[in-house]
């Protein structure tokens, strides 16, 4: 018994001692956490408890940039540009259900999305591209469809971006807000 014990601890040391030598190291943290947001919201925790009482329906995945006294709109993300809704990696929209969004029935599964913001209006593009970084590689051809939403001027000002499911009669309407100002994607299921 004595022996195993001290040729496991010899064959950790032996590991961590390989593991520091190669340079290995984790990443800084990141100025843009990764956050998600699920409807119905908190799913996974009312999941867990055995308090879900509704399927589930989306989910978006998102980095969350801080204003940090930048003026947002129209300058740090530009106007008439193709945006990737937040920072890093590209924003994606995971649909549990078939759903339709504008006019258009879009299939469960794994999408992108992107926004093109103007001063009173976004277009909101959900797009086919998956596990991309940024709006550098933006195919308008993988565009499954756009919509355009109003921009609403938030009362308080949002630091972080952020989106959050609002449920609605009729499905829910996916809101993103940040600096001073909010939009609303409806998602009809």
């Amino acid at each position: 018994m004595k022996k195993s014990f001290v040729f496991i601890l010899a064959l950790l040391i032996a590991g961590s001692t390989a593991f520091a030598q190669q340079g290995q190291s984790f990443p800084p943290l990141d100025k843009s956490p990764m956050d998600m947001s699920y409807f119905p919201n908190n799913y996974p925790l009312l999941k867990i408890q055995g308090k879900a009482s509704e399927p589930l329906v989306a989910r978006v995945i998102y980095s969350r940039p801080q204003k940090s006294g930048r003026v947002i709109f129209g300058e740090l993300v530009e106007y008439g540009k193709v945006w990737r809704l937040g920072a890093n990696e590209a924003t994606e929209l995971e649909l549990f259900r078939n759903v339709r969004i504008g006019e258009k029935k879009i299939p469960k599964g794994r999408y992108t999305l992107y926004a093109i913001p103007y001063e009173n209006k976004w277009t909101i593009i959900v797009n086919k591209e998956k596990d991309t970084w940024g709006a550098f590689k933006y195919d308008p051809k993988k565009d499954m469809v756009r919509v355009d939403v109003p921009v609403e001027k938030n009362t308080e000002m949002t630091e972080a971006f952020s989106m959050v499911f609002e449920k609605r009669t009729d499905g829910v309407n996916l809101v993103i807000a940040w600096d001073n100002i909010k939009v609303s994607l409806p998602i009809i299921f």
